[in-house]
């Protein structure tokens, strides 16, 4: 019988702790880990995990690592919100609905399960988030949340300045926003970060 390891990458325990039950139901041969910090995983992440749970928070902050496995990164966010390339699992929904996403995402990682039946499409655009903005520009639209300067964006993300103004200038009309205060609001609302983080 083949043996499988997942991560749950998330800092809230409590909602690692109540999905780590539920991988473990659906999937018996997986040996579920949680880790509260991208560093706990990082420091023993040797490629063995077929499936990475990750809170969007840490997904975004460590973007380059996760999209180096994109095919098993599966990010929880708050609601239907999508990430193009990458496979979401809305977390507040219903156990039973829950139970449904994690097959379908499983099922996509793994196809050789053809006994899993996958999710119907919600018929949303796999190439953006809720709100139209693309996984750059929810990118950018985290670390203005967090406060950091068009120059300290540029720098993190490794594009220009200009760039990080357009995406900017992008985000506040996707948004309808009128202020930095409705990015960070869309940022909360959306589990992209803990008001904490601010």
């Amino acid at each position: 019988m083949p043996h499988f390891e997942i991560a749950i990458v998330d800092s809230n325990i409590l909602a690692a702790l109540g999905l780590q039950p539920l991988l473990t139901d659906l999937i018996p041969v997986a040996e579920v880990h949680i880790f509260i910090s991208f560093d706990e995983l990082r420091a023993v992440d040797q490629g063995q995990f077929v499936h990475y749970f990750v809170a969007s928070g840490i997904y975004f902050e460590h973007a380059a690592y996760f999209r180096e496995k994109a095919r098993r990164s599966i990010v929880l966010v708050n609601g239907d919100l999508q990430i193009a390339g990458v496979p979401t699992l809305n977390v507040c929904q219903s156990e039973q609905a829950l139970v449904k996403s994690i097959l379908s995402v499983h099922r996509k990682g793994h196809p050789q399960m053809e006994n899993v039946k996958g999710q119907k499409s919600n018929g949303k655009s796999p190439n953006a988030w809720a709100g139209g903005l693309s996984s750059r520009e929810v990118e950018v639209a985290i670390l203005l949340a967090k406060g950091h300067i068009n120059k300290e964006i540029a720098d993190q993300l490794h594009i220009s300045l200009t760039t990080v103004i357009t995406h900017r200038k992008n985000i506040m009309d996707k948004l309808r926003a009128r202020s930095l205060a409705d990015i960070i609001l869309y940022v909360v609302m959306n589990g992209l970060i803990d008001v904490g983080e601010l």
